[in-house]
This record gives C-alpha cells, sequence and structure tokens, in this order.
C-alpha cells in the first residue's frame, strides 16, 4: 500500500513537471459549468470572488471571471483548491456567514461543488 502511494506520488509529480517544462501558458478551453453548479456559486462564492468585488483578497485567491484565462496547469490547482477549501469547510468564511446567513452551503451543495471541481481538473489533465 505505501509503495502504492509513493508511485501515485512520484506520477503526479513527474506529471507536473512535464507541465512547467512544457511552457504551459496557453489558457485552456472554457470550464464546464452545469446549471445547479453555476446557482451555488452564485449564491455563495460569486460575491466576493469576482472581479468586481470590493473583498479584495477573495478575489486575488479566485475571481470565476478570470477562471477561463488560466493556463491549464494554474486551472488544474484552483479547481483542485476549490475542493480542499470546501472540504475543509472554509469556504464561506464563518464570520462571513454570521452577516449572511443564506448564504450557507448545505452538504449536498457542497458535494455538487467538490465533485463538479474533481471532474474539472480530471479533464483537464486528461487533455494534456
Amino acid at each position: 500500500m505505501k509503495k502504492k502511494s509513493i508511485l501515485s506520488v512520484l506520477f503526479v509529480g513527474l506529471f507536473m513537471i512535464v507541465l512547467v517544462a512544457k511552457g504551459d501558458n496557453e489558457p485552456t478551453k472554457t470550464a464546464t459549468m452545469p446549471d445547479d453548479v453555476k446557482a451555488v456559486i452564485e449564491k455563495s462564492c460569486f460575491g466576493c470572488h469576482n472581479t468586481d468585488s470590493r473583498n479584495e483578497d477573495a478575489k486575488k485567491e479566485l475571481d470565476f471571471k478570470k477562471l477561463d484565462e488560466l493556463s491549464t496547469i494554474k486551472k488544474i490547482g484552483t479547481y483542485k483548491e476549490i475542493g480542499e477549501t470546501l472540504e475543509k469547510g472554509e469556504m464561506p468564511p464563518k464570520k462571513f456567514l454570521e452577516r449572511f446567513p443564506d448564504k450557507q452551503i448545505s452538504d449536498d451543495e457542497k458535494k455538487l461543488l467538490m465533485d463538479w471541481s474533481k471532474k474539472e481538473a480530471e479533464a483537464l489533465v486528461k487533455t494534456k
């Protein structure tokens, strides 16, 4: 089992090195965002994570309006980070939810976004 983990880490590392060495700076295809995913993002994420937001930190971390402009490698990392952030329960922030409880993400919505981000990242890995 430990051997499999080490091999997996090595494979991912080699894949990342190949992408970086290739100089992958070209924007990739537009993200596929189903209506149900879009609805959750618009309800709970987009207010802070967009170019026009006054929340400088949030839009620096993730700007949904600029997601399609990212290179493949950056987009894969962004999708992975979306999933990890949701899994840890870090978004939306608790302080924000105290003021805007209607922005809370249900467990089903969290799973929907995590599944979507994983699917998008995997699709991008397969195109390389």
